[in-house]
Parts: structure tokens; sequence; C-alpha cells
């Protein structure tokens, strides 16, 4: 693979999480993060999140709620997300928090509003480099079988990325063509830092 991805969500949990494990099992060169102020999982009702701060290792979640209600999240599909989670990375890491992981070819983030905030904070960094990066956005809802089906969609485009003899002069073709094979709206940006 000749680039090197990263894959964002709000809280590196779900959609994030689900194609880095599927890109990784691929062989190609990725990590994940998320944007959010803090690490939001579903709770006993939408007015009580279990709320982490990112960098808690997914096992120590894992283990927060398998005590506090094993059935409940089990059912719900969290501790089988969190399971997954980690056999992939310790724990959740913010990308606004990222710049010592060193520079991404593309960037995918699967909610316009992660999208926004991914070009925003390269704009805002130190442009030393002045290396082009290629953003996407592939919207997903958060649930687990979107992210699933979101994750092979990524993959899908992110290989037709890797075939371009140069993703700059091909991407609005890419994208035109990924559009209309999956009737899935892609917003893409290209921004240097």
């Amino acid at each position: 693979m000749k680039y090197r991805y990263a894959m964002v969500c709000s809280s590196n949990q779900n959609r994030s999480m689900e194609a880095h494990s599927l890109f990784k099992r691929q062989g190609y060169d990725v990590s994940s993060y998320g944007t959010g102020s803090h690490v939001k999982l579903p709770g006993p009702s939408l007015r009580e999140p279990n709320v982490y701060d990112f960098g808690t290792p997914y096992k120590q979640m894992f283990d927060d709620l398998r005590r506090k209600d094993p059935e409940l999240y089990k059912r719900n599909g969290i501790l089988p997300m969190l399971k997954r989670n980690i056999g992939v990375k310790s724990a959740p890491q913010r990308w606004q928090e990222n710049a010592a992981d060193g520079s991404f070819d593309v960037v995918l983030a699967f909610e316009e509003k992660v999208f926004d905030m991914v070009i925003e904070d390269l704009f805002n960094r130190d442009q030393a480099l002045m290396k082009s990066v290629l953003i996407i956005n592939l919207e997903v809802k958060d649930n687990h079988e979107e992210a699933t089906i979101g994750a092979r969609l990524a993959l899908e485009l992110c290989q037709e990325v890797e075939a371009a003899e140069s993703w700059e002069d091909s991407i609005d073709e890419i994208v035109i063509n990924f559009e209309n094979n999956h009737r899935r709206k892609v917003l893409y940006n290209i921004s240097f830092y």
C-alpha cells in the first residue's frame, strides 16, 4: 500500500474503529481517532451516557460497563464493540492531539461535523511540511450495522485511490464513480499541512 490512512469519527469507538480494524486486516498503514471533547458510549438512557476521557483504555471501559450492567451492554453491542477495539489498539485517541503521530495521506471521516473539524484542525496546524492530504467524508450512521457497511465502502473507495496513478488528478472521477455505484454522497477536500 502506498498511502498512510487515518479513520476519524467522534469518539474513536464504532465507525473509525470498525474501519481501522478492516484496513489493518487488509495490510494498510492505518490509525484512528475521534474529534469529540470526550468519549461517549450509550448508557442506560439517552440522558445518561457513559463518558470517558480520550486515552482511557478500551479494556478499562469494557470492565467498567461489564460491572455496571453486563446484559444491557452485551445486548446493545457495546461490549462486543469494545472487545473488537481491544484487539486493534489500546485506547481511543483524539485527532486534535495526534500531531506527534506524523502525517497522513488520506483522512476518512464518517460524519460531516467530524470532516469539518479535521479540515479546521489541519488548517490551524503549523504548515511546515506543506504536504497534500486528501480528506474524505463518507456519511455513516453511528450504529454497528452501518459501521460495518461504512468500513467496507471506505475500503473500496481507498482501493480506488490506491490504484490511481495520481489521486490528485483522478479524485473527481473516483468520487463520481463511487457515488454513482453506491448512491452515497461523498465530500472531499485537499488540504496542506
